[in-house]
């Protein structure tokens, strides 16, 4: 075994060795670096097996399987541990601008899936400059800020430094305490703990699922538990299995599962192995015939509601005492060939009837359904419930870790009953916390009765939590897994506003979308001077100024221009103005009809202006849009339990904004996301079609009412 030590309150910091060191064990999934910090400002920054030089390099070295040498670039570690760690803001410029151009059309430092030990030698240097805090923060470097921001998603990244205070305030107890060896030196060790703790993983064999029902459309909750899922299947270099929970013939379709795979898809998760639970019908037939055969299940024809009634007071149910003849007579004819008998009952599991535990208390295994299944057609007349059906699956399948949302924890002792009653390989389950979001619901059957009574339009509306919903209003994949990822395993339970996750889908799209103009109830501006073109001039400039990549749109200037009404009622006789990426206009009189004179001053400093207006050309060349916004489809931020929901829906959830924008328009493709500038990040949703103008979506930013007053 290795030992690092790092000391924490070095000058400079070492977090590239510790984040490597971390990711060692993580990958190995035991401690094969022992992490020692200590509290020694004298102290080297780190010590590797007694090495104080180059230590990120004997790392890497010791796991060549984990860090391969063609991940070590000399010329950007070099940089790293040289110039990132400068704290001259105009020396940290200049390296970092170089950084930014090299990150360009770059994921990680080098032409790679995934970060290598480069990225981890740049990010533990910047992460070490207190200066970074203020240029992360305000996005002076678009392509170091999506970088940084994206590794600091990952615990071993983002958590290092409350890994370092934590081990510091451990070893700072030891020395209060006087923790000293026989020689009187203090001895101070904190072993790396990987922050997913899932019990008896091992690398290479772990194995998690994602369960969907077909029997609706993938929303937001089921987003967090699939890639969570694929999350630690991939950390343990496991296997992740998608397996369609179709046991439920009444309310499954083909359609369903079919859409869940495409947003899957979209999700950039696909399964290592695709499954059905009505691939096992067979066994756990047989399996619910041997509980039967053992007293461990019974048949009961008890009325529906006197059986619940019975359960909530724990009392026993006439039928628990018949005998295996009788029960096993009932399940393999009645039941099984769905004769009128048979649809009376069920088949329970002989649990106990009056366990503090309610789920324990005799629960359904078996019940008829005469609908047609859309795999298995009419063979069966008899289906296994979930709490049957899933722990049998995933112990067949090899399933070693069940993550499940934390509504199912008191079903744990009910799952863990069915294996150990069945003899079947024990499955660890970790449980998580669900999304839960304001004014929303995630109920399919609540989601079903909104799209049947015309509260939207389909399933893909822009107002629903489901992925599609998501999507078309312009959430990307990039911007959901990171949102997923910083919530983590989490047992919290918690309302989280919409906002928290359309910031996270911010940072993905604002150092990529195209800037364009669109004006609102247009105000004529007339220009004079001599810099004011008198026939329409195009000129070619950058979609974003930040970021050349994107790429160049076409900008018309003529004498004549429009601005927002909004704007044009602000500005005063005699007041100078700045036209964004133009220059200044001196405005000479502002006419009964509400249009504008205006002078051109293109010297004039736009630092001393107060208004800085969008504006367009007043050409035949402009385009007609219908900004469109939304509001939350619920009028009450959490509903309690004897709320009726119907009486909750917001009869006044869509918004309409007519407006003019750019000729650039006319090139773009539905799905599009740009920004119209000072008005916010758009998606478009359809081109022009029935006298319709190109549609655009507002995509929500973070903050909690847009320019129109709606709140997203």
């Amino acid at each position: 075994m290795s030992t690092l030590v790092i000391a924490g309150k070095a000058p400079v910091v070492a977090y590239a060795e510790l984040i490597a060191a971390r990711y060692v064990n993580a990958t190995l999934g035991k401690t094969a670096i022992t992490i020692e910090i200590v509290d020694d400002k004298k102290a080297a920054p780190a010590v590797f097996n007694g090495k104080s030089e180059n230590v990120l390099k004997e790392i890497a070295l010791q796991f060549p399987h984990i860090f391969p040498s063609d991940s070590f670039n000399d010329e950007w570690i070099g940089i790293a541990s040289n110039e990132f760690i400068v704290k001259n803001f105009s020396k940290l410029n200049v390296s970092l601008e170089k950084f930014d151009a090299h990150l360009n059309l770059r994921t990680f430092v080098l032409d790679t899936l995934k970060p290598t030990i480069t990225d981890i030698a740049c990010w533990g240097s910047l992460r070490s400059n207190g200066m970074l805090g203020s240029i992360i923060k305000n996005k002076v470097f678009i392509n170091v800020t999506r970088w940084y921001t994206f590794l600091e998603v990952s615990p071993i990244f983002g958590k290092s430094f409350d890994f370092l205070n934590e081990s510091l305030k451990h070893a700072s107890k030891k020395n209060n305490a006087g923790n000293n060896d026989k020689s009187g030196k203090k001895k101070e060790t904190h072993k790396a703990n990987f922050e997913i703790d899932l019990p008896d993983a091992k690398i290479g064999e772990v194995v998690t699922r994602f369960p969907p029902e077909p029997s609706g459309y993938l929303h937001i909750g089921h987003a967090k538990a699939a890639l969570l899922n694929q999350y630690f299947a991939q950390e343990y270099k496991g296997k992740l299995i998608v397996r369609f929970d179709d046991t439920n013939p009444s309310k499954e379709k083909e359609e369903y599962q079919d859409s869940i795979l495409e947003d899957l898809e979209l999700l950039g998760i696909k399964g290592d192995q695709i499954t059905y639970s009505s691939s096992y019908f067979d066994k756990m037939y047989e399996l619910c015939v041997q509980m039967i055969k053992e007293g461990k299940a019974y048949c009961d024809d008890t009325p529906l509601e006197q059986m619940r009634e019975e359960r909530g007071e724990g009392i026993p149910s006439k039928r628990r005492e018949r005998s295996i003849e009788e029960n096993l007579e009932i399940f393999t004819k009645e039941m099984t060939n769905g004769t009128e008998e048979g649809l009376k009952n069920c088949v329970r599991a002989k649990i106990d009837y009056k366990a503090l535990n309610k789920t324990l208390r005799d629960p359904v295994i078996y019940r008829c359904n005469l609908t047609p299944h859309h795999r298995t057609g009419t063979k069966w007349k008899v289906y296994p419930t979930y709490d049957f059906c899933v722990p049998i699956v995933d112990a067949l399948e090899g399933v070693t870790h069940a993550l499940r949302t934390i509504e199912y924890r008191d079903r744990n002792a009910q799952y863990d009953w069915m294996l150990d009653a069945l003899n079947l390989r024990k499955v660890h389950i970790y449980d998580f916390a669900r999304v839960n979001f304001v004014r929303t619901l995630l109920s399919k059957r609540k989601l079903q009765w909104m799209v049947d009574e015309n509260v939207v339009s389909n399933w893909d509306d822009p107002r629903f939590p489901t992925v599609r919903g998501v999507r078309r209003r312009g959430m990307t994949v990039e911007g959901l897994r990171n949102f997923v990822l910083s919530q983590g395993p989490s047992r919290n339970v918690i309302n989280l506003e919409w906002n928290l996750i359309w910031s996270f889908n911010k940072k993905v799209i604002d150092p990529i979308a195209p800037r364009h103009t669109a004006i609102v109830n247009p105000v004529k501006l007339h220009l004079v001077g001599p810099d004011a073109p008198q026939e329409p001039t195009v000129e070619m400039k950058s979609k974003h100024k930040k970021n050349p990549s994107v790429g160049e749109k076409k900008v018309i200037y003529y004498k004549d221009v429009v601005i927002d009404k909004d704007d044009a009622d602000l500005i005063n006789d005699g007041e100078e103005v700045t036209l964004m990426d133009w220059g200044n206009v001196i405005i000479t009189k502002k006419n009964t009809d509400g249009s504008l004179e205006g002078k051109l001053h293109l010297e004039g400093d736009f630092k001393k202006t107060k208004l800085k207006l969008t504006w367009l050309a007043d050409t035949k060349d402009s385009v007609e849009v219908d900004l469109v916004d939304f509001d939350h489809l619920l009028t009450k931020d959490k509903l309690e339990e004897g709320d009726n929901w119907v009486d909750f829906i917001n009869k006044t959830t869509e918004f309409h904004t007519p407006a003019i924008a750019d000729l650039n328009v006319k090139d773009m493709k539905v799905g599009d996301i740009i920004q119209f500038e000072r008005k916010g990040y758009y998606r478009l949703d359809a081109l022009p079609s029935d006298g319709k103008p190109y549609i655009f979506f507002t995509i929500p930013d973070g903050k909690a009412v847009n320019r129109y007053g709606a709140k997203k």
